[in-house]
């Protein structure tokens, strides 16, 4: 029997204030949509930063990240906005299943998310890559 999504306790995430604000409004945009809806219930439990005091080692838009899942899945990929997706080349929007899942968690965590196809997955940042941030898709047209 599998537990429920909801029902699990998910691990504290941090946003930087600018992302924050961008996200909440990408969010606010498409209301009642579930992707949507998922994104603004992780805005509205995360905790907000000041961007100058966001650690390296949290996911944010713009960063490249390697996470590992429950599936044996080990990848690189770098969060972006929905415009600058292109999976081929490992950039994945923010408005997927698992771009919410990773939006605002450290390196080290894990969460619970609920693949495109139904099942519970189980995601771990195993790494962040601040450095590597793309400063050309950190800002949503």
């Amino acid at each position: 029997m599998t537990s429920d999504i909801r029902t699990r306790r998910k691990p504290p995430i941090t946003f930087g204030q600018s992302d924050y604000e961008q996200l909440m409004r990408l969010a606010e945009s498409g209301a009642g949509k579930p992707v949507f809806d998922e994104l603004l219930a992780e805005l509205e439990r995360g905790r907000v930063t000041p961007d100058a005091r966001l650690a390296d080692t949290i996911v944010r838009m713009g960063t490249t990240l390697r996470y590992s899942t429950d599936a044996g899945e080990d990848r690189t990929v770098t969060l972006v906005f929905p415009q600058d997706a292109d999976i081929s080349a490992g950039k994945i929007s923010i408005l997927t299943p698992i771009g919410v899942a990773l939006i605002g968690l450290s390196a080290g965590q894990s969460i619970d998310w609920e693949a495109r196809d139904g099942r519970i997955r189980r995601l771990t940042v195993e790494s962040v890559d601040a450095g590597k941030a793309d400063t050309t898709l950190l800002r949503a047209s």
